[in-house]
């Protein structure tokens, strides 16, 4: 632990810092965030949208009948998969996360710069 007097905080606490140790560990969550997409399941309120899924659906589905029935069972999984992503990618669209405004600006940098010089006189 150590506290430092002189840092600017406007306040008469004094600023203390402390070292931790952890040992990190991976999040599962961060993980399968990155690799999947995520699709605007809102659109599916609108019935002309919906309606237009299933058709892509049924259409690709039709064309899965066709296939032999002795393929590997993960081939035909991924097969599905990828049809179902497809036709939602194309119907519906990729969900677009929002961008947060970053909190601390150069206008912000301008107030501390100017705030100081005051300190200083």
């Amino acid at each position: 632990m150590r506290s430092f007097r002189g840092a600017d905080c406007d306040t008469d606490h004094y600023l203390v810092f402390s070292k931790v140790r952890k040992r990190l560990a991976v999040d599962k969550q961060a993980t399968q965030k990155f690799d999947r997409q995520r699709f605007n399941l809102r659109k599916l309120n609108e019935p002309d949208v919906r309606e237009q899924y299933q058709i892509e659906i049924k259409n690709r589905f039709a064309a899965l009948e066709n296939l032999n029935d002795d393929e590997n069972v993960n081939r035909t999984w991924e097969s599905i998969k990828e049809n179902i992503q497809t036709s939602a990618k194309e119907s519906l669209g990729l969900h677009e996360l929002k961008q947060n405004r970053p909190w601390f600006e150069e206008e912000c940098l301008g107030f501390l710069d100017q705030r100081k010089r005051v300190k200083m006189q």
